[in-house]
């Protein structure tokens, strides 16, 4: 079976919340179950952290005995040189994750600091984006 992580940064526990019209009116939790339903023969493990060292941290810890991680780095992606060296440090694929068209949103994140280090980039598919991620660690 194999074994995946999705890792969440800031802001990403307000899901249901926060700007529904970005991003939809469903908690991640919520849809995790969907995922781990859709998906009965991988565990999926969860971790969503607001600050961006237990982010690396938590890279760190898992990155050399899962078999993917799907990380949703949300505005650390545009800011983090530190994610961005974690996930080349490690050696399990990293698939990148968001929400939101981040090309159609403001200028600033349009840039990635783990795009250069990451399997591939799945973006502006809402929450549907997690499970493409998924479908590309486990092919």
């Amino acid at each position: 079976m194999k074994k995946l992580i999705v890792i969440n940064g800031p802001n990403l526990n307000l899901l249901g919340k926060r700007e529904p019209e970005i991003y939809g009116d469903k908690t991640f939790e919520d849809y995790l179950g969907t995922l781990q339903s859709k998906h009965n023969d991988v565990k999926i493990d969860y971790y969503q952290s607001n600050i961006e060292g237990e982010i690396i941290d938590k890279l760190q810890e898992v990155g050399f005995n899962y078999d993917g991680i799907i990380l949703n780095a949300a505005a650390y992606t545009h800011t983090s040189v530190g994610i961005g060296d974690a996930v080349k440090a490690i050696e399990v694929p990293v698939v990148e994750v968001h929400i939101s068209n981040t090309f159609s949103r403001e200028e600033f994140r349009h840039q990635s600091y783990i795009s250069p280090n990451a399997k591939g980039v799945i973006l502006g598919f809402g929450l549907r984006s997690y499970d493409l991620a998924i479908q590309s660690l486990i092919e």
